[in-house]
């Protein structure tokens, strides 16, 4: 059973339904459509994480070199579900690709003289390896005009700039791939039902589970046997694994933050800006807060997106409950819960500072990207629920800003918490659910899953043949024009 009708229980459900064909598949949805949170595109900046142009995967160590650890397995992850999205549009499993997924450079952009040295040196710790091979550097404002009209209009080039430009990157609409993914799940046999929330999960002596669900429509309760649960509820998975009172979950917390974009859909400017465009967190402001201008393509229509602004809600949905976070303070995450704030005095600074924005701050916040922008051609719009996971440390806890899977130890159910890079690493994300909880089926998937990912359990940025492999097929299949020797390096564009 499946918790959840968003990309990570599409992608499961999906990758289920070819590897075991005679299991039984079931989807529980609380909302009455599918990808209505978290994998709505409006919900997210729809970008598929790869590391080419997000800045807080690349920190800058006190010596000046570059850490690039968790940029490459960031890639190494969008990599193995570039290769599932491929042999779904082979196998018919997902329809046309244009559909969910566009071509859309990636692009880091910083200014001033100190970040343009660390822009410099990030792009000389990456180029060499063969995931990162197209980059480029720019600090010319002519090329930087030229290629990002919309950035440059108004443009103070006294403060030096600098580009890290990634042509490969792309857009993708997880809504649309949830959607196809599940369409996928019901017409191979598996079952899915929209209005339908989980409330309790019961286990059972010989280790199955006893779900219960209520109907949304009808307020009509049942129960329903399962051999595995996989929640995958978004900030809904914390409170279902509390209650399905599993150890691997205690200690754990969850700390809720909503976010807001400002959305452009006016034609003439939109057509200036071809890019997702990350910039640097401010000083002291967490992972999340990471400005960036994004060309989103949705239902084939280009808009711009420029964000995060954060909120609060004590929710953990974006149509959730305000009691969502009171409720998940327990006896067994208290201390983690504490622990976190105390500690994380500076997420609460910025948090503070994002509740009393006015449109006009909001609209100089934009000014740093389009220093000619007015606030007219900018609406407000309310993005998904995003649910941090606190993780037990000692004593107490730690704030983590990415995804984690919690599983029980018999394998027999699973959640996954947290958020970004989540949706575009969620094909690893399930087969590593797979792995866990079914160890030995797994064993005997393995081919199965290596016709769905070539790359199965090798590292891409260490096999620059096999890399060039599956690169050219997924760029040709999934109609992305990128097509690119392993080992061709990127060019440098500098005064």
């Amino acid at each position: 059973m499946l918790v959840g009708a968003g990309i990570m229980s599409a992608t499961l459900g999906a990758i289920l339904r070819q590897v075991a064909p005679d299991w039984s598949v079931t989807v529980f949805e609380r909302l009455d459509a599918a990808a209505a949170e978290s994998s709505d595109p409006w919900n997210n900046a729809g970008t598929g994480h790869s590391a080419l142009c997000e800045l807080n995967y690349t920190p800058q160590q006190p010596d000046g070199t570059v850490d690039t650890t968790k940029a490459v397995n960031v890639n190494e992850q969008f990599q193995v579900s570039r290769q599932f999205w491929s042999h779904a549009i082979e196998h018919g499993i997902l329809e046309a690709p244009r559909e969910f997924i566009n071509p859309i450079p990636h692009v880091a952009f910083v200014h001033g003289e100190k970040n343009q040295q660390y822009l410099r040196a990030r792009y000389e710790a990456l180029v060499d390896n063969p995931l990162f091979a197209g980059m480029e550097y720019i600090d010319d404002p002519a090329e930087f005009s030229n290629r990002l009209p919309l950035m440059a209009k108004g443009r103070d080039f006294a403060d030096p700039i600098a580009l890290n430009w990634s042509q490969d990157g792309t857009d993708v609409d997880f809504g649309a791939l949830s959607r196809q993914l599940l369409g996928y799940v019901g017409a191979s046999g598996g079952d899915v039902h929209f209005g339908h929330e989980v409330t309790d999960l019961d286990k059972q002596s010989d280790g199955s589970w006893i779900v219960k669900v209520r109907n949304r429509r009808t307020g009509e309760r049942k129960k329903v046997h399962s051999r595995f649960v996989f929640v995958g509820a978004g900030g809904g998975a914390l409170p279902l694994l509390q209650k399905a009172g599993i150890k691997e979950a205690k200690g754990f917390g969850g700390f809720p933050v909503s976010g807001a974009f400002l959305r452009c859909t006016n034609p003439e400017l939109v057509a200036q800006h071809s890019a997702k465009v990350y910039g640097k967190a401010a000083v002291g402001a967490p992972p999340m807060s990471v400005p960036h201008l994004d060309t989103r393509v949705i239902k084939h229509r280009p808009g711009l997106l420029f964000g995060p602004y954060a909120g609060w809600s004590p929710k953990f949905l974006k149509e959730g409950r305000i009691t969502d976070l009171p409720g998940s303070v327990k006896p067994g995450n208290l201390a983690s819960m504490l622990g976190v704030g105390m500690s994380e005095m500076g997420l609460v600074k910025y948090l503070v500072s994002e509740l009393t924005k006015s449109e006009f701050g909001r609209i100089e916040d934009l000014k740093e990207f389009v220093p000619q922008a007015i606030g007219k051609d900018w609406e407000l719009i309310v993005a998904g629920q995003r649910v941090q996971v606190i993780r037990p440390k000692g004593r107490s806890g730690v704030l983590e800003f990415g995804t984690a899977v919690i599983n029980s130890e018999d394998g027999t159910i699973a959640g996954l918490l947290g958020a970004s890079p989540g949706a575009s690493t969620a094909v690893p994300a399930m087969l590593d659910v797979l792995e866990r909880c079914f160890p030995r089926e797994f064993e005997s998937w393995r081919p199965t899953l290596a016709e769905m990912v070539p790359s199965l359990g090798v590292k891409l940025s260490n096999d620059p043949a096999l890399f060039e492999q599956v690169w050219n097929w997924s760029s040709s299949v999934l109609e992305l024009g990128s097509e690119r020797a392993a080992d061709e390096p990127g060019d440098v564009v500098a005064v």
